[in-house]
């Protein structure tokens, strides 16, 4: 497995360089210390210091508490930087990113968000 791509039953999650793009997708229901190596690959896509960073979440069906506590981190940790530009795209046919995806702008006050 590379550093860039982690799967799991029922999950995938893969960093495309070429498009500054985090793909998220299937469903996300681990434990909190299962989350370690997704949140490895979310801090070293910040390592690289982009101008902008996606995250693609249209596929993404389910993501548990531990999940969205690993994007609120991560969104943290691009605030402290303070010069990397976040886009999410999601669905809006999936209620959880609907509800839940909006609060990263708690974290993350220039973050914008597509719902589609």
């Amino acid at each position: 497995m590379s550093d860039t791509e982690i799967k799991g039953p029922g999950y995938r999650v893969w960093f495309d360089a070429e498009a500054a793009t985090v793909h998220l997708e299937g469903s996300l229901r681990l434990g909190t210390a299962e989350y370690e190596p997704i949140a490895a690959l979310l801090n070293s896509v910040i390592e690289r210091r982009l101008a902008a960073i996606s995250l693609r979440m249209t596929d993404l069906v389910f993501l548990n508490s531990s999940g969205i506590n690993t994007l609120y981190k991560f969104a943290i940790a691009i605030r402290k930087l303070g010069d990397i530009a976040v886009h999410v795209d999601a669905s809006s046919t999936i209620s959880w990113q609907s509800k839940s995806l909006p609060n990263l702008r708690k974290f993350l006050p220039g973050i914008t968000i597509t719902l589609h």
